[in-house]
């Protein structure tokens, strides 16, 4: 494998990717769980390189995320393209359950959701266009959980009718592991390749033991007969772990290639998008390892826009921000730690060593006002370095870590993160960094979800007129020339 293939081609919070070709242009998307806008979609020429189009569900009327909890949401995406028109499936769990959006442009706008029948996660579609099958059918296809405890899977499909969005005919169970035992079967996808139907699913569950297992079988309805090497991706060592959830492509020169989530232990940032290369034996895939060359560059944003990298936790009842000249979060009542979308826009952690800065500009006009930058895993676990009517506090959940009184005025505060270890520190604007304190934030490690990095404002459970104003986000890495929060003496 050449060092072309390195990875992560999608770095910070981007698990469960699902990809496909059209002509030249590859789209992909990713699971987002509780996090609104949902379902980021991207676009490549080259499977290495990825735009942001936007997300497929930007609407509150397409996406109730109201009181959903940590890790729950939007599970596993699947994209496919068929005749003109795009189609992505996915589960909303604690919802209704399966869904289809559709679009002729992938930037959008998406449909609203057409739901679907069925038990399950990790949804899929398969087009089968094959001259030799004469009837162009398609498929649905999901994992569902057996024995929870035993982590028992099996893997269901029942026809799909495109133009309707809906599913029909009997149903077929097609799979429950590659060995007796096996635990969690999921995230399948079908392919036809030389007439024969591959299925690929993950297996072992999405931790240290994920794996990618392959079936083969002539009729699309089965029986399936696992390859003989299964897992065709074994659990992984080294610099990348828990590789698995892998969706295939064929480039336009007939190559083939995998996206994969993978997670680099030691840090925060979660599960990733992979790439690699796949080659056959026998007929059977064989995926080359996968490398990280650590690429990544700096950001700084002055908010002229609220660009799609920007999230907020659920679905917000109405806009409280506005951009133009910086980001004014409102205050409201609603806070972090509640099961509610408050006053917070955030962004991935995407690299495991990072430095973060931003310039507030906020005056607390009563008791309980405050705003500052946030380290959010989910509402129960995350840093808050807030301005208060009392100065500067740090607190994870309602425990203050640290505190000091400052002067009034804009306020610049930031946060450098080595692996767990964040050392938070604040400055007058054009002063000299003062750190606050250094906290081992081992308590934010991830396991479905990642850290993100954001703003935030809230008043406390009480109404107020009040704003926070930032006038820039700076996110900057080691060995980038970005200026950043440099808190050495």
């Amino acid at each position: 494998m050449t060092a072309w293939f390195g990875d992560p081609v999608l770095p910070g919070f981007r698990p469960d990717p699902s990809v496909c070709r059209v002509g030249a242009d590859y789209y992909l998307v990713t699971s987002s769980f509780e996090w609104f806008p949902g379902l980021p979609v991207f676009h490549s020429r080259d499977l290495v390189n990825w735009r942001r189009l936007g997300s497929a569900l930007d609407r509150a009327s397409q996406l109730d995320l109201d009181g959903c909890g940590p890790s729950r949401g939007l599970f596993a995406p699947t994209i496919r393209h068929h005749d003109g028109v795009f189609h992505l499936v996915c589960t909303l769990m604690d919802g209704p359950g399966h869904f289809v959006v559709t679009a002729t442009d992938p930037a959008g706008p998406w449909s609203e959701p057409h739901w679907l029948d069925g038990e399950g996660f990790d949804p899929s579609l398969f087009f089968d266009d094959a001259p030799d099958d004469g009837d162009g059918r398609a498929w649905f296809t999901a994992a569902r959980v057996l024995d929870e405890a035993a982590g028992r899977t099996e893997i269901w499909m029942r026809e799909y009718l495109p133009r309707e969005r809906r599913l029909t005919g009997p149903e077929h169970v097609l799979w429950s592991g590659s060995r007796p035992g096996a635990r969690w079967p999921e995230a399948p996808h079908l392919y036809k390749i030389d007439g024969t139907y591959l299925l690929l699913t993950a297996e072992g569950g999405t931790d240290v033991d994920h794996s990618v297992v392959a079936a083969r079988a002539d009729l699309v309805t089965g029986p399936y007969k696992g390859a003989p090497g299964n897992p065709v991706l074994p659990p992984a060592e080294g610099p990348v772990t828990c590789t698995g959830h892998a969706d295939l492509v064929q480039t336009p020169d007939g190559d083939w290639r995998a996206v994969l989530l993978g997670v680099r232990p030691g840090s925060a940032i979660g599960r990733e998008t992979f790439l690699c290369r796949i080659i056959w034996d026998d007929g059977w895939p064989v995926f080359t390892p996968v490398v990280h060359t650590g690429r990544h560059g700096p950001l700084h944003d002055d908010f002229a826009t609220l660009s799609a990298d920007w999230s907020t936790l659920r679905t917000p009842p109405a806009r409280f921000w506005t951009t133009g000249d910086g980001l004014r979060l409102r205050l409201r009542p609603e806070r972090l730690g509640e099961r509610t979308s408050p006053s917070l826009v955030a962004r991935p952690q995407e690299q495991p060593d990072c430095d973060v800065s931003t310039e507030l500009h906020f005056t607390p006009a009563a008791r309980g006002e405050e705003a500052g930058l946030a380290v959010v895993l989910d509402d129960d676990r995350h840093l808050l370095l807030l301005r208060t009517a009392e100065g500067l506090s740090l607190r994870h959940g309602p425990e203050v870590l640290a505190g000091v009184p400052v002067p009034p005025g804009p306020i610049r505060l930031g946060v450098r993160i080595r692996g767990f270890r964040h050392t938070f520190a604040h400055a007058a604007p054009g002063g000299a960094w003062q750190e606050l304190t250094t906290v081992e934030a081992a308590f934010l490690t991830p396991q479905f979800t990642s850290v993100q990095l954001g703003l935030y404002a809230t008043s406390n459970g009480r109404p107020s007129t009040n704003q926070a104003l930032f006038t820039w986000f700076d996110l900057a890495y080691p060995r980038t020339s970005a200026p950043g929060p440099d808190f050495s003496p």
